[in-house]
């Protein structure tokens, strides 16, 4: 009782402590708030605001960003002292000065307002938030913490955590509505459900889920998460202060794992990495929580991340790997066997693959500061005790993935499912006569009731006898066995009749069988396809020993003719697969589940965790963008495609994988511009000639933006290089891979691509002072993403619309830009549009360069057209003809001799 009441005391505490310094972080409380209120009154009638939209302002993050020495300041806009929910706008200091601005502000907020009077109160909307959504009605709601507008009710039995409820203005129909903001954690895990409640109708004006389900296969499968119950000591343990003078200490530890940039067991084998934390951002290991030397944990728990199984699917916690004293996670691992047989390697691997994810993502800026995931933060800024809670081999679900990010100061979750096996299971092997080999069959289902037992991996081997009941059919086996002197011993042939299968198998089983065949009845097809009669269901008493298989009715005949026969026949019964495949393996999913992660703290500051929820959002293309980051190879080329998730879907190693098309640069094999994510775009014909859209548009619209990404890096790498060190790497993939970080932290709540695209235009400007401007616009350009590009609303998934233009020559940070020539000569007299083209490309000219050939040759070096003109003013070219792909096109004449990558839609 002492230690709970210590445990509320403290936690009463560090809500007391967090109301009030949030009640209190004005903007003129930032040594920046004078220059960003300066910045705003200069330019507010740039972003259409009135004094009275800036006159109340609050900072809810900031953070200085080492790499760039930018300062990052989220600004949010209120009214009368209320918050308005994601009115959220990213500033940039650097120099004392404000060098980039997100708005994200309401314009004209006064003419907005609908009623500053609340008449429901905030346990109403928690009560009408839990009608809302199927909850318990809620049970002895208690306020912990109060300050002004803000409230912490307990959980009323209906949420694993304590339930905040914050009065606020939201954006609804263009109207500024007051509103209850609260958040209810789902006590099946499933939901995290972020809720504004109308404070004078009740209404729901809008809800957005913390938990992102990744929906890697057609199911869409909900999230869920353990309760927090033992965090009460966490919150203790991250008192321990840092060290200044601590010395990095080699902890020993040891883990067999698939080592980056080992994409899954497809890619490559596993290895035993020694020591292989990352001194800068994990300097005690990868077990440590207090900041002093020795491992708290000798299992796949530490500061970053806790890997446990959730086998049950029941929530609760479960079994880590254990390393012993000496941290030595060396684990066999044989795939070929149910999952459940390898966990221990299989959590090693999960461990192994966020704690990296953590260390490597430090060194491009996602540190302590601006929100990432320690228990411990050791003195080093933000409020630390959000390690990733990673559930593996979790039994909830299959085929899927999830990920949920609430607030800085809350832990995430990641949750890593099973995936069904791939290929029909062939447990029956007929060792001889003309029928020998692998026979499909069935494996008996499983569930709450059933006794009947499937093959294990050990197998069963023995003579086949045909079971006889003494009745006319007596082959059933629906009574006692009257031949059961020959079936002691042996493998039992019953045929499929009218007693239940739990009466065949016991009668076999009384009789001395140590396994059973069961044949099913005649189809009109023979089908194979052991779907069918999989549900071989019932009771026994005693339990079953013996295993059950069920073939179809073809197979089986063949074995009763040769029994009847009298061929002695053996067989095998043995789960010999295929097998339920483990997503703790394929280091790109675990990748993008924590890249959730990372995107959402870094979008908008550590503190948001609703500024990725609009539609055009790009989350699920960061995701992707970060797996195929850190599995990249120095022999990979960009145009050979990289698809997603091979390994947890039952693909090759080159297989397509879970999106529309491979990651390539080669538009014959990704062919896809920023005008595919309008909801109603067209994609194609399936292979029955059905007219195939979107069917997800917020992971579609997602690879599309990693589409970009992944263009772009190779373009960075085909100027900078390949650089295999992802930690302190100075190639074009480690330059790309700190520029798209600067840019999630530039951008603005609830960013569409072009935010997106100029964030990451500035975060270039910043770091270098603009030396990769040409070649970012000419990426971005090449899919749609050009200066005359339109997101339109980022709420809206019908008004983009796509262009290929890059901005005009005269643009000072487009200055140094190049071209394809191989002769010198000023690339501004000649201009080259549309790129990518559908059917009429045109070269327009500021000179007249006289008669000129042009000619378009294909990647194979086949010349498929030539064409003499005059080149002057403007001219056209007629490519209809030719198929969607990569071309070159060269401009030859006396006074110039140019090639353009030419790309055909």
């Amino acid at each position: 009782m002492k230690k709970n009441l210590k445990s509320f005391l403290f936690l009463s505490l560090v809500l007391s402590v967090s109301l009030a310094a949030y009640s209190q972080n004005r903007l003129e409380s930032s040594q920046y708030g004078a220059i960003i209120e300066s910045y705003l009154n200069v330019n507010k009638e740039k972003f259409n605001l009135q004094a009275e939209d800036i006159s109340d302002l609050y900072i809810t993050d900031e953070y200085l960003t080492k790499q760039t020495k930018v300062t990052h300041v989220y600004v949010n806009q209120r009214y009368q002292g209320i918050k308005i929910f994601n009115a959220l706008s990213s500033v940039a200091i650097k120099n004392g000065r404000v060098s980039y601005y997100a708005n994200n502000f309401i314009p004209q907020i006064e003419d907005k307002i609908s009623t500053q009077a609340a008449t429901l109160s905030p346990e109403n909307a928690i009560q009408n938030t839990a009608r809302r959504f199927n909850l318990n009605t809620p049970q002895d709601l208690n306020v912990i913490a109060v300050s002004g507008k803000k409230f912490i009710y307990s959980n009323g039995g209906i949420s694993q955590e304590n339930i905040p409820v914050e009065q606020v203005y939201v954006l609804h129909e263009n109207t500024l509505k007051l509103a209850w903001d609260l958040s209810i954690y789902t006590n099946d895990s499933s939901h995290w459900w972020s809720v504004r409640v109308d404070a004078a109708s009740g209404d729901i004006l809008e809800f957005n889920d913390w938990v992102v389900s990744c929906n890697f296969s057609d199911d869409n499968h909900a999230h869920h998460n353990h309760t927090q119950s033992t965090n009460k000591l966490d919150k203790e343990e991250t008192f321990s202060l840092f060290n200044e003078n601590y010395v990095v200490t080699n902890d020993g530890s040891q883990y067999n794992v698939f080592p980056l940039p080992e994409e899954s067991p497809l890619h490559g084998g596993r290895a035993l990495l020694t020591n292989p934390s990352d001194d800068t951002a994990s300097p005690y290991g990868w077990h440590d929580t207090n900041g002093a030397a020795g491992a708290e944990f000798t299992i796949t728990r530490g500061n970053n991340v806790w890997a446990q199984e959730d086998v049950n699917g029941n929530n609760g916690f479960g079994v880590s790997a254990v390393g012993s004293a000496s941290l030595n996670f060396d684990f066999e691992l044989n795939l070929n066997q149910e999952p459940i047989g390898y966990q221990e390697a299989s959590l090693t691997n999960l461990f192994y693959m966020n704690n990296v994810m953590h260390d490597i993502w430090y060194h491009y800026g996602f540190d302590e500061a601006s929100g990432n995931f320690q228990q411990n933060n050791y003195g080093n800024g933000g409020l630390g005790n959000d390690y990733v809670l990673a559930d593996g081999q979790d039994g909830s679900s299959l085929n899927n993935a999830n990920f949920s990010t609430p607030p800085e100061g809350n832990s995430p979750r990641m949750q890593m499912f099973l995936w069904e096996a791939t290929g029909l299971p062939t447990p029956l092997i007929i060792n001889n006569t003309s029928l020998a080999g692998n026979f499909v069959a069935a494996i008996p289902a499983t569930g709450v009731g059933n006794n009947i037992t499937g093959p294990s991996d050990i197998p069963v081997t023995a003579d086949l006898v045909l079971v006889n009941d003494g009745t006319a059919n007596g082959t059933e086996g629906c009574n006692a066995l009257v031949n059961g002197a020959d079936v002691m011993g042996k493998i039992a042939v019953i045929k499929r009749g009218n007693c239940p299968f739990v009466d065949k198998i016991q009668n076999a089983q009384n009789a001395g069988a140590v396994g059973v065949i069961m044949v099913n009845h005649n189809n009109p097809d023979n089908d194979p396809d052991y779907v069918d009669y999989v549900n071989m269901a019932g009771q026994s008493n005693p339990v079953f020993t013996i295993p059950s298989v069920f073939v179809n009715n073809a197979d089986g005949e063949q074995i009763i003719a040769a029994l009847i026969a009298n061929q002695p026949i053996n067989g095998t019964i043995v789960n010999n697969g295929p097998f339920n495949r483990d997503g703790s393996f394929d280091n790109g999913v675990i990748a993008h589940e924590y890249g959730h992660g990372i995107s959402n703290r870094l979008t908008g500051g550590p503190s948001a965790a609703s500024c990725l929820t609009n539609r055009e959002q790009m989350g699920e293309g960061w995701s992707d963008w970060f797996g195929l980051m850190l599995t990249m190879k120095a022999g990979d080329s960009p145009e050979i495609g990289k698809g997603i998730a091979v390994f947890a879907n039952g693909e090759d190693v080159d297989g397509v994988g879970i999106r529309p098309a491979k990651y390539s640069t080669d538009f014959a094999v990704n062919d896809f511009t920023y005008d595919a994510t309008n909801d109603d775009t067209v994609l194609g014909q399936d292979s029955n000639g059905n007219i195939v859209r979107w069917n997800d548009s917020q992971h579609n619209v997602g690879f599309v933006w990693a589409t970009m990404l992944w263009d772009l890096t190779w373009a960075y790498i085909d100027k900078y290089g390949f650089d295999p060190d992802l930690y302190n790497g100075t190639g074009g993939n480690n330059k790309v891979m700190q520029i798209v970080m600067d840019g999630l932290k530039l951008q603005p709540c609830g960013p569409g691509f072009v935010d997106g695209r100029d964030a990451i235009l500035q975060a270039d400007m910043m770091l270098t002072g603009g030396e990769d401007q040409c070649l970012i616009w000419e990426v971005f350009a090449a899919r749609g993403l050009g200066v005359n590009a339109s997101q339109g609303f980022s709420f809206s998934m019908t008004d983009q619309i796509e262009d290929f233009n890059m901005p005009l020559d005269t643009d000072p940070s487009l200055s140094n830009c190049t071209s394809l020539s191989v002769d010198e000569f000023n690339t501004s007299d000649y201009k080259v549009y549309p790129n990518p083209v559908n059917d009429v490309l045109y070269i327009k000219t500021s000179k007249n360069f006289g008669e000129v050939t042009v000619t378009v040759t294909d990647i194979n070096g086949r010349r498929v057209l030539s064409k003499q003109t005059q080149l002057s003013g403007q001219i056209e070219i007629n490519i209809s003809n030719l198929q969607t792909g990569i071309y070159i096109l060269n401009i030859n004449g006396d006074s110039l001799n140019a090639n353009n990558k030419i790309i055909k839609k």
